[in-house]
């Protein structure tokens, strides 16, 4: 978390975020994303594939929480099968609702990581919270004007974290 905005640590999707991986970095509890992140804006629950990621993480006992700058109807929709601790309206980059997240969790910051798509709102909370930043690449974007403005933004932090982690 050195550099401003360049990711933890990016993956091709949620999936290959595995418990071990977590554990292994010191993460008890994720604090995630819904659109784009773990589904696409237009699924309103989580598919089968979600679903069960998600019970794989809470089996082995890594935490869940949603986080969203959606709407409080969008998020309860799709929480209403998961039963997870979710927060609407979080107003990302801002802390304030990711720090609720820890708390109702009962797992410290330092032991939490932000799990998103975008750096603009996901890896810029993290960062201002000195937590990891995983980041996936949006499942199916919007293509509005201010969607693709915030992209082209974040190109040169996508850039800097590959070049830093060239194999």
């Amino acid at each position: 978390m050195e550099k401003f905005l360049v990711p933890d640590r990016m993956f091709d999707t949620v999936f290959e975020i595995t418990p071990d991986f977590l554990k292994a970095h010191g993460v008890f509890a994720l604090l995630c994303d819904i659109d784009n992140t773990l589904s696409p804006y237009e699924d309103a629950v989580p598919d089968a594939a979600v679903c069960n990621w998600i019970a794989k993480m809470r089996e082995s006992g890594v935490e869940i929480a949603l986080i969203s700058n959606n709407s409080e109807a969008r998020v309860a929709t799709y929480n209403k099968d998961l039963h997870l601790a979710a927060f609407a309206d979080a107003h990302k980059p801002s802390v304030t609702v990711y720090r609720q997240a820890s708390a109702a969790l009962g797992v410290p910051l330092k032991k939490c990581a932000v799990l998103g798509d975008q750096l603009l709102t996901d890896a810029l909370a993290a960062w201002r919270l000195k937590i990891p930043a995983f980041i996936v690449p949006p499942i199916k974007d919007k293509t509005t004007l201010f969607f693709r403005a915030k992209r082209a933004v974040e190109v040169p932090f996508i850039r800097a974290y590959k070049r830093q982690n060239q194999r």
